[in-house]
């Protein structure tokens, strides 16, 4: 399949990228805020 619009790898790597870190890190706040015991502080 060919399309002309297309954007360039980069860019798409760096937006999935972007969003998989804001998902893993509303997951720790979810998993910490559940289990504070279990999850030694990084402060």
């Amino acid at each position: 399949m060919k399309t002309n619009i297309k954007p360039s790898t980069s860019k798409l790597v760096a937006r999935f990228d972007n969003e998989l870190k804001i998902i893993l890190m509303n997951d720790l706040k979810a998993i910490k805020a559940k289990s504070p015991q279990l999850i030694p502080s990084a402060a």
